[in-house]
């Protein structure tokens, strides 16, 4: 909104569900039903190189629509997986209001995630 002085460069914000459910806990057929969405969203951006995935949702949702096993990625956060084409997976968790509050997510936990894409970018 502008309000915060913050800026994407060369990131793209996308989400795996579209609507915004009840609690903030979609269901199984709401991210079912998005996520065709997030594959057109992917399909047009190849460039990829790093995704990052905020909370277990976009994590499962992505390994989901690049046909990764769950099993072989599990999410954690910090979790940082490198794909056999070269792009890379960070997952973090979900910035919700919830999760700052308690602190399960911090602000130099969330810094910390940005630091390493920023590097894994530079890298390439």
């Amino acid at each position: 909104d502008g309000d915060d002085d913050l800026a994407l460069h060369g990131a793209r914000i996308i989400n795996s569900v579209r609507c915004l459910p009840p609690q903030n806990k979609p269901l199984p057929i709401e991210i079912k039903t998005c996520r065709q969405f997030l594959e057109k969203d992917l399909l047009n951006m190849p460039e990829v190189k790093v995704f990052m995935t905020l909370g277990q949702i976009a994590h499962t949702s992505l390994l989901d629509m690049l046909g990764l096993k769950r099993r072989d990625y599990k999410f954690c956060h910090g979790g940082e997986w490198q794909l056999d084409d070269g792009r890379t997976i960070i997952s973090s968790y979900h910035c919700s209001r919830y999760n700052t509050q308690t602190r399960r997510l911090t602000e130099p936990m969330f810094n910390d995630i940005f630091t390493r894409i920023n590097a894994i970018i530079n890298h390439l």
